[in-house]
């Protein structure tokens, strides 16, 4: 079983939401690690763990990020990451899986199940070093994990879904082996 780290360079963790229940507002998460145990021989013994730090998230829209990363929201200055620890892999088919893990966000950690593809296996064509692709997705209710902020709309609807739908594109290369001396 190889061990890989998240290519932060080529790897998106991304989010949308609803907004005043008639558009899609989506952005990311920009720093973040995280490392993957995986081998395409066995992907049912894979694992994976990954921490975000939230003040990196970055909507396109500095006011709303920086509401996003106040008390109502995330609260980064309490709150400074968001955790990801796997518990589980099911193979689903060739190449699909769902893996379920236990997501904190806010201090609150709930279990949660990512629809995961892996997209294969191939070396870099600059540095020759291997290189795997994921992509996975999940929809969270972001009030399991105390994130209630919302306002009423005059239509009935609410500014901001419940319903956060998580989306990840992955790109991992593997840790460096320590040469025996």
């Amino acid at each position: 079983m190889a061990t890989w780290n998240l290519d932060t360079a080529h790897t998106r963790i991304g989010f949308s939401a609803r907004h005043m229940m008639i558009t899609t507002v989506r952005g990311n998460f920009n720093d973040f690690e995280g490392t993957i145990n995986f081998d395409a021989a066995n992907p049912g013994a894979t694992t994976v763990e990954a921490t975000i730090k939230m003040d990196s998230i970055s909507s396109g829209v500095a006011d709303r990020d920086n509401h996003l990363r106040s008390a109502d929201f995330f609260d980064v200055e309490n709150y400074p990451t968001m955790t990801f620890k796997s518990t589980d892999v099911e193979v689903q088919g060739e190449n699909v899986a769902k893996m379920t893990g236990e997501l904190t966000i806010r201090d609150v950690t709930k279990p949660v199940s990512l629809e995961v593809t892996f997209l294969g296996e191939s070396p870099n064509p600059f540095t020759q070093i291997p290189t795997v692709g994921f992509a996975a997705t999940t929809t969270i209710n972001r009030e399991d994990f105390n994130l209630t902020w919302n306002q009423p709309l005059a239509n009935g609807g609410v500014l901001v879904s419940k319903e956060i739908k998580i989306e990840l594109d992955v790109q991992a290369v593997p840790v460096a082996q320590p040469e025996n001396a």
